[in-house]
């Protein structure tokens, strides 16, 4: 479909931006931000356990890691793309599992960026994004 291939569009940019603002983070952090970003981990993960979904939370956890960057732009692009995806595709209930299967990457990815691992950050942010992916394409099956 139209919004299918839209929506992966979308991912192939996002990909590129969302690696990069994880490498970045783990390289610039500081010992506040890390405090920031791990207090919404655990809202996340405290939210997914208790109702299975945590769509605000888990953006809140990305957007505090853009800021971890110290480049405003990463927040702008990656907020702004995130907008027209979720625009784009309001999932119905019965998609409440989106992504759910890339729950374990965002605790993964966030010792990356506490160990300063810029290298493991792009990996565990790519495991995130390869299951949005899969979840993108069989939601038009």
């Amino acid at each position: 479909t139209d919004l299918r291939n839209a929506l992966l569009q979308t991912l192939e940019v996002r990909r590129g931006i969302e690696c990069e603002a994880g490498m970045v983070a783990a390289k610039k952090r500081t010992a506040q931000d890390l405090v920031l970003i791990e207090e919404k981990l655990n809202e996340m993960e405290r939210v997914h356990l208790e109702k299975g979904t945590s769509g605000p939370e888990d953006l809140a956890f990305h957007l505090a890691i853009y800021d971890a960057s110290h480049n405003p732009l990463f927040r702008q692009l990656l907020e702004q793309m995130r907008e027209t995806f979720w625009q784009f595709w309001q999932p119905p209930s019965e998609r409440q599992d989106f992504a759910r299967r890339s729950f374990p990457f965002h605790r993964t990815l966030f010792n990356a960026i506490a160990a300063r691992d810029p290298e493991a950050a792009r990996e565990e942010t790519l495991k995130i994004l390869a299951v949005v992916e899969e979840d993108i394409k069989e939601m038009s099956q």
